[in-house]
């Protein structure tokens, strides 16, 4: 679907609050809220917005840890088989394949350290897992969305 200037403010105004009343966004947009909830139903079949949700702060639930764990592979394994082990793991909470030597990319969110060091653990027990590397973040820099 093509995004028109309207259609990338409305999402703009609903990644900042998706709470927000069509009216409140129709006043910051220029629009009636009748339009941008026409245009907001529409964001939605077409795929362009995938759903709406809160954001927890994750320490609020007790995981103020978190590390990015690269995943290396054993021969031809499938970016499918990564990511259908990966969901296997509450703790996960991303997972990409990346350039480089690794084959994937994790980013884990845990309680303490040792939780992380459990997860990797469980990780490299995966049959297809030849190695992990692990990176713990100190603090986070920048925490925005897209």
């Amino acid at each position: 679907m093509k995004l028109d200037d309207l259609d990338r403010a409305i999402i703009r105004a609903l990644v900042e609050d998706a709470r927000a009343t069509y009216a409140e966004i129709g006043a910051e947009v220029g629009l009636s809220a009748p339009a941008v909830k026409r245009r907001v139903d529409r964001l939605v079949a077409s795929g362009a917005i995938t759903g709406f949700s809160a954001r927890v702060e994750p320490s609020a639930l007790g995981w103020t840890t978190e590390a990015y764990v690269e995943l290396f592979c054993r021969g031809k394994t499938s970016p499918a088989e990564i990511g259908m082990a990966a969901a296997r793991h509450p703790e996960v909470v991303s997972a990409c394949t990346v350039t480089g030597e690794a084959d994937a990319l994790l980013h884990i969110r845990a309680t303490d350290v040792r939780h992380v060091e459990r997860v990797i653990e469980r990780l490299a027990a995966e049959p297809f897992v030849v190695r992990t590397k692990s990176s713990i973040v100190l603090s986070r820099l920048i925490n925005g969305s897209p």
